[in-house]
């Protein structure tokens, strides 16, 4: 690989490929007969141009941290956890259980957080115990553990905790002492669902990269990603270390369900993971599955999420489907093709 200055590798050369998404979809947009420039002031205005807007889409940003650091950790240790969205999908059972239970109301919050993170991290840990112990591939078993929980998510809203008369699949309401508070209540402004999941995203960044680049255990898990052949020389417990990791993945995810259920639909909803398991696969690539990367990739994923909201009202003749082409080429420039630039950047900046 053709070797750029650090700051070179980790700013300039993804800002390019950006850039050149960004040009490719104003292509697209021109061969749809409408304007690219309203297009993309569109997407600006609608993810940063008010209070609301902003609110949204830092809503939107925190549900991709947390299962962006979910499958970033697991690839740290060599593992593919493409399963974040059903380990989120069974957190928000966790979560419900804790919340409906009748618990005293000062316990009644932080008693549902952690239901939901351990409900994940054992989700995610069966998978992890079966390739450490079985040699079943973690792809195969996470994406089918997906099907998994979303099957019994619907078994549990449709024949537990459905009201009954109620057409609605989905969970009576959350006693107030579950609701997260929004930062509309800090006095911030605008009326979007942001909560404090949001500074529970950012110390879950800060705890993921104290844990994995500044212990001895996060050494050795990053030995075991780089090769498990000097992992078992050393004498590291890979199978250990396997469920271990897995665990933690899971109980990142289940972040979203806190996000959503306890901090923005007060209920559980079929459905609500959004897919936003199968894009922090995405924010985790862009991210370079460090945390720091993580956050900035989650900021313009849920930028591109909420401006798209913004580009349909403003633009309905352009298809709906732009949006999701836009995210599919800013994550095959900055992902696929994140190094096709590299070498031309390297020529310039040995020039400069």
């Amino acid at each position: 690989m053709t070797p750029l200055p650090r700051w070179a590798d980790v700013l300039l050369l993804p800002v390019l490929n950006l850039l050149l998404a960004l040009g490719v979809t104003a292509l697209l947009v021109l061969a749809t007969g409408n304007d690219p420039a309203v297009a993309l002031r569109a997407l600006a205005v609608g993810s940063l141009g008010s209070a609301d807007a902003v609110g949204y889409t830092l809503y939107y940003a925190t549900n991709l941290v947390f299962t962006g650091l979910a499958v970033a950790v697991a690839f740290q240790a060599g593992l593919f956890n493409i399963g974040a969205e059903g380990q989120a999908a069974l957190a928000g059972l966790g979560v419900t259980a804790a919340a409906l239970g009748g618990l005293p109301a000062p316990a009644v919050l932080p008693l549902a957080v952690a239901a939901g993170a351990l409900l994940g991290a054992g989700w995610a840990a069966v998978p992890g115990w079966l390739q450490a112990r079985r040699g079943s591939h973690i792809v195969i078993t996470t994406i089918m553990f997906n099907f998994i929980a979303a099957s019994l998510t619907v078994w549990v809203v449709v024949n537990l905790l459905t009201q009954p008369g109620s057409m609605s699949p989905e969970s009576r309401r959350f006693p107030p002492a579950a609701d997260l508070p929004g930062l509309a209540a800090f006095g911030l402004p605008g009326s979007a669902p942001v909560n404090l999941a949001l500074p529970l995203a950012l110390l879950a960044a800060a705890g993921v990269w104290l844990l994995v680049w500044r212990t001895p255990w996060g050494y050795a898990l990053r030995v075991l990603g780089g090769s498990a052949r000097v992992a078992r020389y050393a004498g590291i417990p890979q199978a250990r270390m396997t469920v271990a990791v897995m665990a933690l993945s899971g109980a990142l995810a289940s972040g979203v369900a806190v996000n959503e259920l306890l901090g923005a639909q007060h209920r559980l909803l079929l459905g609500f993971t959004g897919g936003y398991g199968f894009t922090g696969i995405a924010v985790a690539l862009m991210g370079r599955n460090h945390p720091a990367g993580v956050l900035l990739a989650a900021l313009l994923f849920g930028a591109l999420t909420q401006g798209g909201a913004e580009l349909a009202f403003e633009m309905p003749a352009l298809p709906s489907e732009i949006v999701v082409l836009i995210q599919g080429l800013v994550v095959l420039f900055a992902g696929a093709l994140g190094n096709m630039l590299r070498p031309g950047l390297a020529r310039v900046l040995g020039r400069a």
